[in-house]
This record gives C-alpha cells, structure tokens and sequence, in this order.
C-alpha cells in the first residue's frame, strides 16, 4: 500500500502498543495505536483496512463504519450469510462510506486479460473451469486451522476458487456438490472439493491446507482454452503469464511485474476520492459466500444443494 498512488499509510493498530509501534517504526508509518478503538478515534483516518482473523470481519468492520471511515476488509468479509448481514445493513446506514471485501487477485492485469479474452469469444462458450489451490500448515496455533477464528481451506483459499468461477462465468450457480475432509485434531477442514453447476457450464476445483503447495486454473470453452500459471499469489518481482490456446499455436501473454494488493488499495482510494462505486460491490461478497455455505451444506446432506 505504500507504493500508492493514491493511499498513504497514515497509522497501524494492534492490541499490543509495543508491537505496533514496532511495526511502524519498521515501515515508517507516522502513527502507532495499541487498541483498535484508538484508531477508529482518528479523526484524521479516512479509510481502514481490516486484515485481522475471519471471525473478527464484520465486528471490526461494522465499528469502522459507525465511526466514518470506508472499510477495505479481507476475505471472506463474513464467517456466514446471516454474520455479513450485519455489516450490509450498517453500510446501508452510512451509504455515503465505501465497503469492499479485499479479493485483490482480481485487480492482477492477468485475470484482467482472461476474462477478456473469455468476453470476446476468445475461447468459443464458456464450458467449465477447473481450479487447485493448496499448502501445508498443520501448526495448531495458526489461525487458520482453528475453528473459533473461521478457519479451515474453504475459507482460506477455497472462497478463491468459488470466487472465480463466478467472476468469469459472470452469474452465480444454480447448486453445489461438495465433499469435505476435516482434520481430527483441528476440526478445520483440510481438503475439501467441490462442483458448481452454473447451468450452461460447470466449475469444479479442489483446496488443500495440508497437500504440497500448488496453485493453477484452467479456463475451457468450446473452441479454445486458458491457463494461469500463478493465479492467486502473484508473484510482485517477476513477470506472471498465462496460456491462450484457440486453434495453434498456444499463445504465451506475459505481464509486467506489479503488485496486485497495490492496484486494489489504489483503486478503493479512487472510488473513496471520486465517490463512485467500489470496483466489487457488497452482494458480490454475499453471494460468494452464500455458495461456501453450500459446499457445507452439500456435505451435511450428501448430495446437491441448490442455491436460492
């Protein structure tokens, strides 16, 4: 963020004074707070990026709203359908205040080409998409495989490979097919696949927090396909690509390095600063997670899960 254009990293919050003062002595961030409440207090703080664990997203980002400032929150924006209802009836309290759940790889000039390309007939129709995201981390203490702090693959990276498959199918699936593994010691689950039926193609993918690191979607319609090589963690030193394949020969498109966290930061500022719409707006947010809560769902019923 401090390579904005349009955001300056004005203050940092923690729940220890010393680690934040720390922190911003590190990045040469002029202020340090040692609550949340304190920050919020800032009458100088326009906007709050709210980073902190799943269960704490609404919570944290409904109180920055009460307290005047736009809200960049981290994915996914709520633990359930019922919990983001909260933050959408105080951000339609406060509609003059922008809300975006920070979804940053679709800022990346890579997803930005696929989904043109799909758009413009580049593949034929679109049939289905296939997607793979996992690491290992079987470290109780991380938050993410703790249960009471919304952790667990389908809300770590899974929501990416739901997220995706609605952003270039552009629609939401009619129902869901899911089957979940759940680690006996953490109750978080740490393997879960699942199939999205968008009626006129399908979506299926795969998310792990306890396989070998790997990442990859490919993108096939009737007359031509897409692969993304990296397509979550892009890297920030190093050019990413993509593969193009209608006909021959596979066209190879690379993209300059940059930072897609950077994009997304200056791109809230400028919908905050020109009062337009956020580049993802708060039912994009809600419909992604009804779709996680599906998956769930799908694996309490063992079988389809239609999504209303």
């Amino acid at each position: 963020m401090q390579h904005c254009r349009h955001v300056e990293v004005a203050a940092i919050a923690s729940r220890d004074l010393t680690k934040a003062r720390s922190t911003a002595a590190l990045f040469g961030i002029p202020k340090a707070y040692g609550s949340y409440e304190q920050l919020l207090a800032d009458g100088e703080i326009d906007i709050v990026y709210n980073p902190l664990p799943n269960h704490m997203h609404v919570l944290w980002s409904v109180k920055a709203l009460k307290a005047g400032k736009h809200v960049l929150c981290e994915k996914p924006l709520a633990l359930s359908a019922a919990e983001l209802q909260q933050l959408l009836e105080a951000s339609a309290q406060h509609p003059q205040l922008k809300v975006m759940e920070a979804f940053m790889y679709r800022f990346h000039p890579q997803w930005r080409c696929a989904k043109e390309i799909v758009d413009k007939g580049g593949i034929g129709e679109l049939r289905t998409i296939h997607s793979f995201f996992s690491y290992f981390n079987a470290d109780g203490g991380n938050i993410r495989n703790q249960t009471a702090a919304g952790g667990g693959g389908l809300m770590d990276i899974g929501c990416y490979n739901i997220s995706l498959s609605r952003f270039i199918f552009q629609a939401e699936p009619q129902r869901v097919l899911g089957i979940v593994e759940y680690d006996p010691d953490f109750g978080t689950d740490r393997l879960a696949s699942g199939i999205l039926d968008f009626g006129k193609g399908t979506a299926t993918f795969t998310c792990s927090t306890q396989l070998a690191p790997y990442q990859r979607v490919n993108i096939f319609g009737s007359t031509g396909r897409i692969e993304i090589e990296i397509p979550f963690n892009a890297p920030t030193d190093q050019r990413c690509k993509l593969w193009h394949q209608q006909g021959a020969p596979i066209e190879e498109i690379q993209f300059v390095a940059c930072n897609q966290y950077t994009i997304q930061a200056d791109e809230f500022s400028v919908a905050v600063l020109n009062d337009t719409a956020p580049p993802t707006p708060l039912t994009d947010a809600a419909a992604n997670i009804k779709v996680i809560e599906a998956v769930f769902e799908s694996v309490k019923r063992n079988g389809w899960v239609t999504i209303r």
